[in-house]
């Protein structure tokens, strides 16, 4: 035995007589188990042994996993197997992206698409090359060349080669991915996208059609609930219940669907900015701060750390750090849209509009499918009284998220402010019926200034019991908001109802003292009914009356603002954040309009009236 070792030992090795195969198999093995430089240097061999087009791209496959990009492309190129093999011209395209060589990049990938007249063809011939292989090679080089032309900031080019990945591979879950994260395209255009897909050509099945197309639908802008439920306990369709929930103002709803999610999966990355978006709503500080210092140790690479960071100092007042950091995440990633709208409202927050509009103003140029940017820049030209330029932004956004309840109801206040109550009415109510559409019947505390606002226009056009209905919704959603007191007292004395009027006056005073409007009106009011009652039983006509003369009293609600609004909503997306107006006008007969605001004491609100007694000829 030891003699015939020997002879095979000194005996000239034949590597025909090798079974390459047994090889081939331990190379993707390797790659199975992540011991990439194993494979590389058992991939290295069998090219030696046979220089064939397909084990050079399993070599390059190798070294793309060891991140050796150049080295792949070059492998690939010196070789000129781009130009004739179909999966080393993806590889040697792929290794060129990821080495940040876009030009290079680009040119390989339009050499090898303009080679492709039929998709069926493409595929049929990948599945040969190299059996069981079966995905499409059309959609993943127009996905590539979509991410390239994103990286070289063409985003509208980059948009149009996602939509044909989608196109040729209905399946091309990245493609789809890159469209809405990076908001690309409006809600409506979202829409005809996913029912233009060729889903009846390309899914086997009625069942496969009916899946395929309600898993997308339930990704979109969530306005609206998907037809039909599929994996309910799957944890994205939960974070797309969520982020419903989150766009009705349900924050405690959406809460608990993210903890849940997180509870399962503690670092999802689609769950946890929508989780941050509502602690900064909620007020949670100590979960954020916690959170936040775990997403810092474990992903320091990472935006969604710094972002955690930025709206823990956010929440906390401190506006410098949430800058310092939210700066950062955005430097990390560029199309991490929730930080540049928090990186917005750092500033907002501190009446800083012109820098504020900048922040947005750069996320509206990164990011035109998301009409979060051109509201928020719209509400900054209604804060510095340009209520013109106000309208032009929030037709914009108006153009690209036609369902979102904010935008409908700030195109309601524009409208108030224009005198236009007919207009603002129907525009409050278009964002009432969302509301309900996103969370039910029961509203959320959020839109209790929607709800006054129904109450101020619907005064305005002189439908007292309506606009009294409308107010009392209000108090029924926030019932400890001094204000809504005080529109009921006001309605009350307008229709003659005056003790009722003392009464909410009165309860107005009892939770905020310095209310001025309240008090000049609780004073009026009592001298009316001093007016019209007479001084003991009986006096009869005996009682003459003093004619009261007419008053003119302005109601300055909330002068001494507080806090301004908090604007995160997340999405987000998401999103991420909730729109405020500010409403303050000159004009005497207009300027009675609440705004939608986090906080309750961010409302400014300023308006004239004139009382008049009706004895007075």
């Amino acid at each position: 035995m030891a003699g015939d070792f020997l002879e095979t030992e000194n005996s000239t090795l034949d590597v025909k007589n090798l079974d390459l195969e047994k090889y081939r198999k331990m190379v993707r093995n390797f790659i199975d188990m992540h011991s990439y430089n194993s494979a590389l240097f058992w991939a290295d061999k069998i090219v030696s042994i046979t220089n064939d087009a397909y084990d050079v791209y399993w070599l390059a496959q190798c070294m793309f996993l060891l991140r050796q990009y150049h080295r792949g492309a070059h492998l690939i190129r010196s070789r000129g197997l781009e130009k004739t093999n179909s999966l080393c011209h993806y590889i040697a395209s792929l290794c060129l992206y990821e080495g940040k060589d876009y030009s290079e990049a680009l040119s390989v990938l339009d050499l090898q698409l303009n080679n492709i007249n039929d998709t069926s063809e493409m595929n049929q011939s990948t599945d040969t090359m190299v059996p069981g292989m079966n995905h499409n090679m059309k959609s993943a080089l127009l996905l590539l060349k979509g991410r390239v032309y994103e990286s070289l900031e063409n985003r509208a080019l980059a948009a149009d080669c996602y939509k044909g990945a989608l196109l040729a591979d209905v399946h091309c879950y990245d493609a789809f991915l890159n469209l809405s994260q990076h908001q690309m395209m409006d809600s409506s255009t979202e829409k005809s996208l996913v029912d233009s897909l060729p889903l009846k050509e390309q899914c086997k099945s009625q069942s496969d059609l009916l899946f395929t197309r309600t898993l997308y639908q339930s990704m979109i802008k969530k306005y609206d609930a998907p037809s039909l439920t599929v994996l309910p306990d799957n944890l994205d369709m939960l974070v797309a219940r969520a982020e419903r929930l989150y766009y009705g103002c349900s924050y405690k709803k959406c809460f608990n669907i993210t903890e849940q999610v997180l509870s399962r999966d503690p670092y999802h990355t689609a769950c946890l900015p929508l989780h941050i978006a509502c602690l900064v709503e909620m007020n949670k500080s100590n979960k954020l701060f916690k959170l936040a210092h775990e997403l810092v140790d474990l992903y320091p690479d990472n935006a969604i750390a710094w972002y955690a960071v930025g709206c823990y100092y956010y929440l906390i007042g401190r506006s410098d750090p949430a800058r310092r950091f939210l700066g950062k995440a955005t430097s990390l990633d560029k199309l991490f849209l929730p930080a540049w709208l928090m990186y917005g409202h750092s500033f907002a927050v501190e009446n800083e509009h012109d820098q504020a509009m900048a922040a947005y103003f750069n996320a509206f140029n990164l990011f035109k499918g998301c009409h979060l940017p051109a509201l928020y820049v719209g509400l900054e030209c209604g804060l510095t009284n340009n209520a013109r330029l106000a309208s032009k932004f929030f037709d914009l956004a108006l153009s690209i998220a036609q369902e979102d309840p904010f935008v409908m109801h700030e195109m309601g206040v524009i409208a108030y402010q224009n005198h236009n109550y007919t207009v603002a009415e129907n525009c409050f109510m278009d964002a009432l019926t969302k509301v309900k559409q996103l969370g039910g019947e029961i509203i959320a505390d959020k839109w209790e200034p929607l709800l006054n606002n129904l109450g101020h226009v619907n005064r305005k056009l002189k439908k007292y019991e309506e606009a009294l209905e409308f107010h009392k919704q209000a108090l029924v959603v926030a019932p400890m908001k001094a204000s809504t007191f005080c529109c009921i007292g006001y309605i009350q004395a307008l229709t003659g109802d005056l003790d009722s009027a003392v009464n909410y006056f009165h309860k107005t005073l009892a939770l905020k003292r310095d209310d001025s409007f309240a008090t000049t009106m609780l004073s009026y009011v009592i001298e009316q009914l001093i007016d019209e009652s007479p001084p003991f039983p009986g006096a009869g006509d005996v009682y003459i009356k003093f004619n009261a003369k007419p008053k003119k009293v302005s109601w300055d609600m909330c002068s001494s603002s507080s806090t301004p609004p908090s604007r995160l909503r997340g999405i987000i997306q998401g999103t991420i954040v909730n729109p405020a107006q500010d409403v303050d006008i000159e004009n005497n007969d207009s300027s009675d309009m609440m705004d939608l605001t986090t906080s309750p004491t961010a409302s400014h609100e300023s308006f004239e009236i004139e009382l008049h007694d009706e004895n007075t000829s």
